[in-house]
């Protein structure tokens, strides 16, 4: 991973500074892959930020509510993990193209989020139309969206994991680029359904529970 490599070349600087005298005049300069990971360090560390931003901003204008926004950005690191795992088994080092991966896979594991809430929104819309607002129909209504949302979401993962694996086990020119840009999206497929599925359905029900239990006494009980 980069930082291990970040540690590798601070040590080998420290060596040839150490065991190395200079004539004046000369200099030393580190080039080729080191180099390279510094110029995608400096332009990740504006990029990345600046998606996140822009993902919380989409998710604001689609929820119009800060919290359901948060609930989804919430649940992004977790579902970035499987991506995280592949690349430090595959021994790849941080790059450019390792952050595109990261974005995208971070772009489908937020659409992941959004329409796991539409599900459970629209299951617990059905029970308030009834009036019966209470922590056993909250449940009901949260397994039911969260089971409803198990079919498209497997669909979704194989498409998308049947169309990255050829490009991630292609040769030829361009494939260490493309295997690279592919790999994060493949492992999240792993991590970013199952935790999407879990994680948000307990912060929802844990959100939920709060205006269930503010309701007055005898209300939201079925008469």
């Amino acid at each position: 991973m980069a930082s291990a490599g970040s540690i590798r070349a601070a040590r080998a600087q420290r060596a040839v500074s150490e065991a190395v005298e200079l004539p004046q005049g000369y200099s030393v300069t580190w080039s080729g892959q080191y180099e390279y990971m510094l110029r995608a360090k400096a332009r990740l560390s504006q990029i990345i930020p600046l998606t996140l931003v822009i993902i919380f901003v989409l998710l604001y204008l689609a929820f119009r509510h800060a919290g359901q926004a948060l609930m989804v950005m919430a649940s992004l690191p977790y579902a970035l993990v499987g991506g995280f795992w592949l690349i430090f088994l595959l021994d790849y080092h941080l790059s450019v193209a390792v952050g595109v991966g990261f974005i995208a896979l971070a772009g489908v594991a937020a659409e992941f989020g959004v329409v796991m809430l539409i599900y459970l929104d629209n299951a617990l819309r059905e029970r308030e139309r009834l009036g019966l607002v209470t922590p056993q129909l909250l449940r009901e209504a949260i397994m039911e969206g969260a089971v409803l949302r198990v079919r498209p979401k497997a669909m979704t993962v194989a498409v998308i994991v049947a169309g990255l694996v050829p490009i991630f086990l292609s040769q030829g020119t361009g494939s260490e680029v493309m295997s690279r840009i592919a790999a994060p999206m493949i492992g999240g497929m792993i991590t970013a359904p199952l935790l999407s599925l879990f994680v948000i359905t307990v912060i929802y029900y844990l959100w939920k529970m709060r205006g269930v239990r503010a309701q007055p006494a005898g209300q939201g009980e079925p008469g």
